[in-house]
């Protein structure tokens, strides 16, 4: 069974940038936003440090991504850990994506993508009890497309 995926748009300020709006991209996995399928696994991790507040605190992509279709695919604007990963969520402070960011890989093999790979870019927290999201490709080229480019 494959997992379903839409890309959430809104237009949206963020409290450093005043003034400036930007459309902000929030993946949704299976009718539930990436952020809020987060904020139990990441929980614990967060009430240990003594900030609860912090789990699954994300907000989607904004700025100026040049490609957002070819991000999510197979060209990733930003890159946390410079090994393959792409950005997911942001900081909901500032937006920029390197503040607090949520990463994958995005794997594409023949009919199928997966997110794999799941880590937060300043915590060593574990998302194994999440694993990994497949999705149909042809679906998932359809969810991109949807998406206003740069």
């Amino acid at each position: 069974m494959t997992d379903t995926i839409r890309f959430h748009v809104t237009e949206h300020r963020w409290p450093a940038r005043p003034g400036k709006l930007f459309l902000e991209v929030m993946p949704v996995l299976n009718g539930v936003s990436l952020n809020d399928l987060l904020k139990p696994v990441e929980l614990p991790f967060a009430e240990a440090e003594g900030h609860p507040d912090n789990a699954g605190s994300y907000d989607g992509l904004g700025g100026d991504a040049e490609n957002r279709r070819g991000h999510y695919f197979d060209q990733p604007v930003e890159s946390w850990f410079e090994d393959g990963d792409t950005v997911l969520l942001s900081c909901p402070g500032c937006g920029e994506w390197g503040c607090w960011p949520f990463t994958v890989y995005v794997v594409i093999v023949h009919d199928r993508v997966k997110w794999t790979n799941l880590r937060h870019g300043h915590r060593d927290w574990d998302y194994s009890a999440i694993g990994e999201w497949e999705f149909d490709r042809t679906e998932y080229e359809r969810a991109l497309a949807s998406l206003p480019s740069g």
